[in-house]
């Protein structure tokens, strides 16, 4: 780092050069000669510490060096340790700004943030040393110096100054539909921004879905590291702890809007249900190419089936196509019914929702089950009870157990069918009241 010059030439002429100067100067060159493996583990803490360390044995001797020639070494010694700290804190900035976008929790995010502010703010004292100490050398190469910190500073200034605070509303489908949901009811807990994707396949039907919820104020203009959905259902869940009724009534109402559902939508509900009195229950389908592990297995699905019948309760498949051998007889087929011009049209997102509504109120629909589908979060937070499967426990939606009402987790663990069981007689001898709209809220299993 340091190179050979008339200045740096001075530390071995010069008798009078002090063990700091010396000890600075060695811990430059030895900070000079890792730069090339700083990704290395560890070698960038190591290389840090020599920096600051650089900078407070500098500035120590400097304070008794007085105007000898062991000074203007000690000010370019201070010069090139203040750029190569502020170059650095301009990486370190931008690396912990990406890991505090992705935090589990919105307090996450923001604590992160503000770490990235004190690095920020090291990096500009660090150009703003480097430039006063450029001013008392006055050489070209001092001034070159602090412009490269100067640079590195505004360039971790940016960073913050253009972080993405909106969460994006995914409208392509090939991503997941039922992210919305949840990104909506955050949205409206705890006013987030939110951004939609221009040219989506579904951006209109999204910004319709947003403006019917009383959430278009919400939108602001597509940008690259948006916020992360991690946050989203630890934000739902502590606005359900702190008042269930309020929470809840505030979706439905966003959601649900005061129009009664379609006569359309009405119509075609009849003709695929029909008027069978048998309470219902809805069995979640999921063949998703994104996290295949997460998708439905048949043979357990059709396990899930029986199970439904044996409690005297009727199956409803929804999601994506299932080989029809599965479907039991009385068993209702709605798989791939959202693929339907009804489900497809501006109105898509809050139409669907009315479907499951109107199946809860006018259908006998009393539950829902399935695998950790996003589609499943839509009418679970509108209270639909649910049970979702895993092979372990859900971190994100984990923290839904016990806060929104009727929403449990059962971890396929030996015995799992029979908590499963006891939920599908619980659902049938004590049915949700539609009209109540609050049905229990369970243990986790």
């Amino acid at each position: 780092m340091i190179k050979e010059d008339s200045v740096t030439r001075l530390l071995n002429n010069e008798t009078e050069s002090g063990e700091l100067t010396r000890k600075a100067v060695t811990l430059l060159a030895e900070a000079g000669t890792v730069q090339g493996a700083l990704h290395l583990p560890g070698v960038r803490d190591a290389y840090r510490w020599r920096l600051e360390q650089v900078v407070l044995l500098a500035g120590q001797a400097l304070e008794s060096a007085g105007e000898s020639r062991e000074a203007a070494l000690l000010h370019w010694v201070l010069v090139q340790a203040c750029a190569a700290r502020a170059e650095d804190a301009r990486y370190g900035a931008g690396q912990l700004s990406r890991g505090a976008q992705r935090a589990p929790t919105l307090e996450d995010c923001d604590d992160g943030w503000q770490r990235v502010e004190q690095i920020v703010c090291n990096a500009e004292e660090a150009a703003l040393a480097a430039a006063g100490f450029a001013r008392r050398l006055n050489t070209d190469k001092a001034r070159a110096m602090a412009l490269r910190a100067e640079v590195a500073a505004k360039s971790a200034r940016k960073t913050v100054q253009e972080r993405n605070r909106a969460y994006t509303f995914h409208a392509d489908p090939g991503f997941s539909f039922g992210e919305g949901w949840y990104l909506a009811a955050a949205a409206l807990f705890a006013g987030l921004s939110i951004q939609i994707r221009p040219g989506a396949a579904h951006e209109l039907q999204a910004r319709r879905f947003l403006f019917d919820a009383g959430l278009d104020g919400a939108l602001r203009p597509y940008r690259s590291r948006p916020a992360s959905p991690k946050h989203l259902t630890h934000i739902i869940a502590e606005a359900f702890r702190a008042d269930v009724q309020q929470a809840q009534g505030t979706l439905r109402t966003a959601f649900l809007g005061d129009e009664s559902p379609s006569a359309h939508l009405r119509s075609w509900i009849d003709d695929k249900v029909g008027e069978t009195p048998e309470q219902k229950v809805l069995l979640w389908v999921r063949t998703g190419d994104h996290h295949v592990q997460r998708n439905t297995c048949f043979d357990e699905l059709r396990q899930l089936s029986e199970l439904v019948v044996n409690a005297g309760l009727s199956p409803i498949f929804f999601g994506d196509k299932i080989p029809l051998e599965i479907v039991s007889p009385g068993a209702v087929n709605l798989t791939l019914c959202w693929k339907e011009p009804l489900f497809q049209g501006p109105d898509m997102r809050r139409a669907q929702l009315h479907l499951f509504e109107e199946l809860r109120c006018r259908h006998g629909l009393v539950g829902q089950i399935g695998v950790t589908t996003a589609g499943m979060d839509g009418p679970a937070l509108m209270g639909l009870p649910t049970l979702y499967l895993t092979q372990k426990r859900n971190v994100r939606l984990g923290k839904w157990v016990g806060a929104v009402p009727g929403y449990q987790e059962v971890v396929r663990e030996p015995g799992y069918f029979a908590i499963i069981c006891a939920t599908l007689h619980q659902w049938q001898q004590y049915p949700p009241d539609p009209a109540r709209r609050l049905p229990l809220r369970p243990a986790r299993w």
